[in-house]
């Protein structure tokens, strides 16, 4: 893909994009939120029973 070509498509998807509605933007906030929440948790059990095991 050429650099021509990387900048027509580039144009075509910056004239389709529109600003997400603020339902949508809280629905991908509470979303990330979630997913953060759930990788912590996750690491944070793994952390307590390794320590559980080694002590």
């Amino acid at each position: 893909m050429g650099l021509r070509t990387f900048l027509q498509s580039a144009g075509r998807l910056l004239r389709q994009a529109k600003k997400p509605a603020w339902n949508e933007l809280w629905l991908s906030i509470k979303i990330c939120i979630l997913g953060i929440l759930v990788i912590g948790a996750i690491g944070f059990i793994i952390k307590l029973l390794s320590s559980l095991m080694l002590t």
